[in-house]
């Protein structure tokens, strides 16, 4: 077992104790990428318009490929990583992602850069993420004791909101000075540092093992949807993580025609209605191990996960000055703060749900399914906003988002026997 600490102190979860050398590397490489991917967010997007002067429809078509077309080419990749350790496979996608964004400032420099290696990189980037995701979360298990799992978590929540706060706005300030390849290369670089952490990790892994034929077969590639379906609570939180994040997700470009068109509001506004709240985040997040702790797990994933589907309705009543910019803040504050405590509760409990066999066939299953519902409903929802206007299709993601606590796993079996029942 790779050096960690337990993470209980006279039996409560404590949030500070150290996880070990090993964790720490492989949090250090997290950071780094997740800064990077800050910094560079929606740079694609701004390189295909002022660059390749690319119009709204191609816009939506690359971020629509890079879910979609990104989920279709992971596919068959989860049940291969299943098979292979896992830290070699998490440093390979960090390379595949680093040679794959420094190829668009290279493009650029050569006067090359056309919106089809945009799309061709944004699709192969996207599968990438969705395999190291696949492989990060069974070498957590492998790495950290299953009752240090939701400390983990919770310094990866965290980070994650750390890093948006600090990135969007840095990254905002580089592409304002220097153009938004520059932040494509920041990206490509925080790849290439986060393979260099988890290679310091160091130390043995074992090598899985497979009764049969050691090539993946067809029936590999279905192997984690048949656990999610088979198991009682993880079939309901799909489906609930589905339609929260999918329609916030979907929400999100109609919140930006409605507040920089309809309502004008200036981009440093918007930026601010929506960076500023991402504190809660962090809060949230150092919230979840002291209510895990006096509530239990499943209660708090149960009740954050309801208030989390309670703002989205807020945001379609924003209005023009202050008053509606104080409301998007308020309202987004709210909901990530509830986002922050479930997250990392959610990911502990899915990882405990999960045969340690199964994990990364589970989770890149998991991925590619909600990478692709949030393509469908982006699309969909791009389509209702052109027909009702943007405010009505806020509202009816809101309303739908509102019932979505009915698919939470109200009831809460015996862990044992959900496991036993998805495998049999």
């Amino acid at each position: 077992m790779p050096e960690a600490t337990s993470g209980r102190s006279g039996g409560v979860l404590r949030g500070r104790q150290s996880l070990g050398r090993q964790f720490g590397w492989l949090w250090a490489a997290f950071s780094i990428s997740t800064l990077g991917t800050c910094l560079a967010f929606d740079a694609f997007p701004l390189i295909a318009i002022r660059v390749l002067h690319a119009g709204p429809s191609a816009v939506s078509g690359l971020a629509a490929a890079a879910l979609a077309v990104g989920a279709l080419v992971a596919l068959p990749l989860g049940p291969w990583v299943e098979f292979h350790r896992k830290r070699p496979v998490m440093i390979a996608m960090d390379l595949i992602r680093f040679a794959m964004l420094m190829s668009v400032p290279a493009a650029y420099a050569l006067g090359e850069l056309s919106f089809g290696q945009l799309v061709v990189v944004a699709v192969l980037v996207g599968a990438a993420d969705i395999t190291f995701v696949a492989a990060s979360g069974a070498y957590l298990k492998v790495l950290v004791r299953q009752e240090d799992l939701l400390v983990a978590n919770g310094r990866f929540e965290s980070t994650t909101w750390t890093a948006t706060i600090l990135g969007a706005p840095l990254g905002g300030l580089g592409i304002g000075l220097f153009g938004p390849v520059v932040t494509v290369v920041a990206n490509a670089v925080s790849f290439l540092l986060s393979a260099v952490g988890i290679r310091a990790i160091g130390g043995s892994e074992p090598r899985p093992t497979r009764t049969g034929e050691q090539r993946v077969r067809a029936a590999d590639l279905l192997t984690g949807w048949r656990h999610i379906l088979a198991h009682p609570a993880l079939r309901l939180m799909l489906f609930n993580v589905i339609m929260v994040s999918g329609l916030i997700v979907a929400a999100q470009p109609l919140m930006a025609v409605l507040m920089l068109g309809e309502l004008g509001f200036t981009p440093w506004q918007y930026g601010l209605a929506f960076a500023a709240p991402c504190v809660g985040g962090m809060i949230g997040s150092r919230l979840a191990i002291p209510l895990v702790t006096r509530f239990g797990q499943h209660r708090v994933m149960i009740v954050a996960g309801a208030l989390r589907a309670c703002w989205l309705l807020g945001l379609a009543f924003v209005r023009p000055g202050a008053a509606g910019l104080m409301l998007v803040i308020v309202m987004e504050l709210a909901m990530i703060t509830c986002f922050g405590v479930f997250n990392p509760v959610f990911a502990t409990y899915r990882l405990n749900q999960i045969p340690a066999d199964l994990t990364a066939r589970t989770l890149s299953a998991w991925s590619i399914g909600a990478k692709a519902s949030t393509a469908g409903l982006t699309a969909l929802w791009g389509l209702l906003a052109g027909v009702a206007g943007p405010r009505t299709a806020i509202v009816i993601a809101g309303l739908i988002t509102m019932a979505t606590p009915l698919l939470l796993p109200w009831r809460q079996p015996a862990s044992q026997n959900e496991l036993e029942a998805a495998r049999s």
